[in-house]
């Protein structure tokens, strides 16, 4: 049977831990290629086609982001023509690095918000009681405990007749074997606490870093809907990709903007995709 509904164990300063981490590697992921900030100024919008697509037409709509990190996901939805974003992140540096590159693309306060905040205290952070559309992007829930509470957190901040989109990696690839993705050998139902000891970042491997401990949780797609669901929405779709943003596996091949498994393996779904909607 699996264990949805229950609350996952939540080990004593799990949050300053993760933020620590996460303060530490701000600076290199600012400076670094990864997020190449040089050249997202020149052309700030780095959204994945599908969430392009799946979004829709943001003309002057007004859009929370919530986990926004540095911001360039926040600032590609201005970009794209959204009359306000505010972005959210309980990491200071990041914050203050999206405010200086929003100032650096000339968007003030006004059409362009970050506030420092934890994501599970939004309601009472951020500066509008509802939005036309709550964005969370990839790589965001496995850092909260809580899902169901995160799900109504999220909920009461969409606008009557908006929409909450969430894109995420999808659970099952951490069941799986890290070579090849073909074996599972992880518990997919664990809702246990994963602490991990890890230098450097995903953005630079080889970063020197001294903060390196880091909680996180798995959440099953079954919880995730039903938290949603369970805080009011309508699921509209749920969508499931066969492409990844980084190497997930061992044996994965770059292909355009994504990785994928080579040709001839068995697909499984890598990310996943919803929209959930209000009145």
């Amino acid at each position: 049977m699996s264990t949805s509904g229950t609350t996952p164990s939540a080990p004593e300063g799990w949050r300053e831990d993760n933020q620590a981490m996460w303060d530490e590697r701000v600076p290199v992921h600012v400076g670094g290629e990864f997020y190449d900030l040089d050249g997202f100024r020149a052309r700030p919008d780095v959204l994945r086609d599908f969430e392009k697509d799946e979004v829709g037409d943001v003309t002057g709509k007004t859009l929370l982001h919530l986990q926004c990190h540095i911001g360039t996901d926040t600032l590609s939805w201005a970009h794209r023509g959204a009359a306000r974003v505010v972005g959210l992140d309980f990491s200071v540096p990041a914050v203050e690095a999206a405010r200086s590159l929003a100032a650096d693309l000339g968007h003030g306060p006004e059409r362009a918000a970050f506030v420092t905040g934890d994501v599970y205290d939004a309601a009472r952070l951020v500066p509008e009681p509802s939005y036309d559309i709550v964005y969370t992007g990839l790589g965001a829930l496995c850092w909260l405990p809580d899902i169901r509470r995160w799900a109504r957190t999220a909920a009461s901040l969409v606008a009557p007749g908006g929409f909450l989109y969430l894109a995420e990696f999808h659970p099952i690839t951490d069941a799986l074997d890290d070579a090849t993705g073909s074996r599972v050998v992880r518990d997919y139902f664990a809702r246990d606490a994963q602490v991990w000891e890890e230098p450097g970042t995903y953005a630079d491997q080889n970063a020197a870093t001294v903060h390196n401990r880091s909680v996180q949780w798995q959440h099953t797609l079954g919880d995730v809907v039903s938290a949603l669901a369970g805080a009011g929405l309508r699921i509209e779709f749920l969508h499931e990709h066969d492409v990844s943003l980084f190497p997930r596996f061992e044996n994965f091949e770059v292909q355009g903007d994504y990785h994928r498994f080579p040709a001839g393996h068995p697909r499984i779904p890598l990310i996943y995709s919803l929209r959930a909607t209000k009145g």
